[in-house]
């Protein structure tokens, strides 16, 4: 396969994932986004491709479909592999800005899905601000920021139960 067809390939199957994915058709989504991960592979590393940015899409998509699917570590991995690229191009108000908002929630998710309350908790505050930060278009921001909120106000009462480590009541001090 040349490698303009490869590159083709794998955009077709990213954007087949970012279309089922839409559909919640979550399984074949993380198929598809697979899939283009594959193809990409594939294309000869002296190509003009940005290999980092294709992956970090592919993988935010993937941690998407993940967290859909209950798939919670996966859904952690993945989107954890689109933020080492996202936080370092730091970039919100460009259209990369959207996929670095989908994959610090879809890592709040995922932390929550396994438990890790307190870091989800962080990860969902984060998102917040990351959406009253940016400029221009978000598709379905006010349900986005709904969801967020909601979660928020579980996890903060949840977490505000617990004691903090190392956490003595005034009195055993004393004793």
């Amino acid at each position: 396969m040349k490698p303009l067809i490869q590159v083709g390939h794998s955009y077709l199957a990213l954007s087949q994932g970012e279309q089922q994915l839409r559909d919640a058709l979550y399984g074949e989504a993380a198929e598809s986004y697979q899939r283009a991960l594959e193809v990409s592979r594939s294309i000869p590393k002296e190509e003009a491709f940005d290999y980092e940015g294709f992956d970090a899409l592919c993988h935010t998509g993937l941690s998407g479909a993940y967290v859909k699917l209950g798939c919670f570590p996966e859904a952690l991995q993945s989107a954890e592999i689109g933020l080492r690229y996202f936080n370092r191009r730091g970039e919100l108000h460009k259209d990369e800005g959207k996929q670095w908002i989908a994959a610090v929630l879809n890592r709040a998710q995922a932390l929550e899905g396994i438990g890790r309350k307190e870091e989800a908790l962080k990860a969902y505050q984060i998102t917040s601000e990351m959406i009253a930060e940016r400029k221009g278009e978000l598709p379905g921001k006010a349900e986005l920021q709904q969801l967020i909120d909601e979660r928020v106000s579980r996890l903060q009462s949840f977490t505000a139960d617990k004691k903090a480590a190392g956490y003595k009541a005034w009195w055993e001090f004393w004793s």
